[in-house]
């Protein structure tokens, strides 16, 4: 499972961690975010112990969501080593997520 994000946690979740993470910015309301929620789930399992998958609800972490200008959901940022370093807005395939995580895994 995905780790929750919030806007207390995000710091200590991205900032010390050393391996890539990605956080997906989403909403209750938003459609596309419900249609990549088993993606995103699949991916926190298929990459647990190499990357770190979370999730962040926009509405309920405001801070966070207006810190990195997020827009649109969903949004996904990948950070590594707390720096940001790529990112999707809006829906991606598990394909094209998986070869990015892959891809960014690699130049770590």
């Amino acid at each position: 499972m995905p780790t929750i994000l919030t806007d207390e946690n995000f710091e200590a979740e991205i900032f010390e961690e050393r391996e890539l993470v990605l956080a997906v910015f989403s909403a209750d309301w938003c459609g596309p975010c419900h249609m990549m929620a088993p993606v995103i789930d699949e991916l926190a399992s298929d990459f647990q112990g190499q990357a770190k998958i979370g999730k962040l609800d926009i509405d309920h972490n405001p801070r966070i969501a207006a810190q990195y200008g997020i827009r649109s959901t969903p949004t996904l940022l990948f950070f590594r080593n707390g720096q940001l370093v790529d990112h999707v807005v809006g829906v991606a395939s598990k394909r094209v997520l998986t070869e990015k995580l892959h891809a960014l895994l690699q130049r770590s």
